[in-house]
């Protein structure tokens, strides 16, 4: 168990951790009983990390930690905190190394029946297109030159280059683009940028077949355009090397550049830049400019699928559902101190679900809520769900952004068989493409917490409400 960390709780599924003389607000964790526990594990940092978050200035309300959190650099990842624009600081521990990994979701109109029989081909068609691995190239013939404007325009240089439609625009959170600046982005992040458009990486990416196994709310479904036995495609990945190369330097460049705030920090992995300095606005237009490759390299994987499906199965129908982001910080408003006033939220494993009316929810879905994708584990069930009425309220309109980790990836390896997993997937029908057995054995189920338990309590927090189950077919891994 966390070592000193009381924590008691408020309500179902609410826990507090009481406020102690250095934080400024109280934090404030989500998850039922056995979500608590696994929190509480020997040697597990994430509540001791988020007492530490409700210490940085300028916080309001609460520091959070959603029901898949797990440790961390810095923030808890599936941790949230709001900070005030006029007093409030930014912190890369609060939005992580992978800036805007995210994950996207492709419907089609196909159905399982369509696609059975052909899902080891079609893992093997996917796994040939599109590159995977660690430090692998991409799908699109990249040079600096194309990079630097991938920085600042995000998915607009795509549309304008052929590889997106304006529905893959308007589908995608921001629009794909934050106001960021090539300028800013670190020159050895800028090179690993090269030849990475369009490439899934490694660790917990993925790409994956799936099916729609079973619909809970079907008016939101059909808004969404989901029906039962329909094929959709997740994709899951970010920024690659550049936005880790971006991050690791601000946080050195944070360290050198503020080392008495380093040296009073309860943890020096939150070293922050008070917003409104050079620094804070270096970093900020860097972060954005990180967020819009990352939409750019899951847009270039969505143009290889659809060439994919297309010549598998002669042009389905391939469109965009929705694109999230689970590692990022925005300015928003919301309800703090009983008025309306704009924050910076910091978002790190976390997922935005904004309800019904928010004016950043696209059109089409604006009536029921924002799509929120939430994946499973390897082998599991993957969710649908939708922007929750309570959201808001609780949690600065957001919910999880997965299962979470409770095992080590050496732990994992140690402790599974990458044949024996092989066989059991395919056992469940899951037809499986990974370049090493060790990817495998690292993603294994069993590291990771009940992806079912996590929905549910997003479910009855009303922060995140159930829309769709889906169940994986084929999948690739780098």
């Amino acid at each position: 168990m966390t070592e000193g960390t009381q924590l008691a709780e408020v309500a179902e599924n609410v826990y507090e951790i009481p406020r102690r003389d250095d934080m400024r607000v109280p934090a404030r964790v989500y998850g039922s009983a056995s979500l608590i526990e696994e929190m509480r594990a020997e040697g597990d940092l994430t509540l001791s990390q988020i007492r530490n978050v409700a210490t940085l200035p300028g916080i309001r309300k609460f520091a959070l930690v959603l029901p898949d959190g797990h440790q961390g650099y810095g923030f808890p990842i599936g941790g949230v905190a709001a900070v005030d624009l006029e007093d409030g600081v930014i912190s890369p521990g609060g939005i992580g190394f992978d800036v805007n990994c995210g994950v996207r979701v492709l419907r089609t109109d196909l159905t399982a029946d369509d696609v059975d029989g052909s899902e080891a081909d079609l893992a093997d068609l996917l796994y040939e297109a599109i590159p995977t691995g660690l430090g692998k190239g991409g799908y699109l013939d990249t040079d600096l030159g194309d990079v630097r404007e991938i920085l600042e325009r995000g998915l607009g240089w795509m549309h304008e280059n052929g590889y997106a439609t304006e529905a893959d625009l308007a589908h995608c959170e921001e629009n794909g683009r934050l106001p960021g600046d090539a300028g800013k982005v670190p020159a050895e992040a800028l090179t690993r940028g090269v030849n990475q458009v369009g490439s899934l990486g490694s660790g917990n990416h993925f790409l994956e077949v799936q099916r729609v196994a079973e619909l809970h709310d079907a008016k939101t479904a059909a808004a969404y355009g989901l029906r039962e036995d329909q094929v959709v495609v997740m994709i899951h990945s970010g920024s690659r090397g550049l936005g880790h190369q971006t991050c690791t330097e601000y946080v050195r460049k944070f360290e050198r550049g503020y080392p008495g705030i380093a040296d009073s920090l309860p943890d020096r992995q939150l070293i922050y830049a008070p917003l409104g300095e050079r620094l804070a606005d270096d970093y900020w237009a860097a972060m954005n400019a990180a967020a819009n490759f990352a939409w750019a390299n899951r847009q270039a994987m969505t143009h290889a699928v659809r060439a994919v499906l297309g010549d598998r199965f002669g042009d389905p129908a391939v469109e965009l559902l929705y694109d999230v982001c689970h590692n990022i910080a925005k300015r928003e408003r919301h309800a703090v101190d009983g008025g309306q006033t704009e924050v910076l939220v910091h978002r790190k494993g976390a997922t935005r679900a904004f309800p019904a009316g928010r004016p950043e929810v696209p059109a089409a879905y604006r009536e029921v809520g924002q799509p929120v994708l939430i994946p499973g584990s390897m082998g599991t069930n993957s969710y649908v769900l939708a922007g929750g009425p309570r959201s808001l309220d609780l949690t600065f309109g957001s919910t999880a952004h997965g299962a979470g980790r409770v095992m080590s990836r050496t732990r994992a390896k140690s402790e599974y068989s990458a044949g024996e997993l092989r066989r059991t997937l395919r056992g469940e029908g899951i037809y499986v493409r990974a370049r090493s057995g060790g990817t495998l054995t690292e993603e294994a189920p069993g590291a990771y917490k009940d992806v079912d338990e996590v929905i549910r309590v997003s479910d009855a927090l009303g922060i995140g409400t159930r829309v769709a189950r889906l169940r994986p077919m084929a999948t690739i891994k780098g």
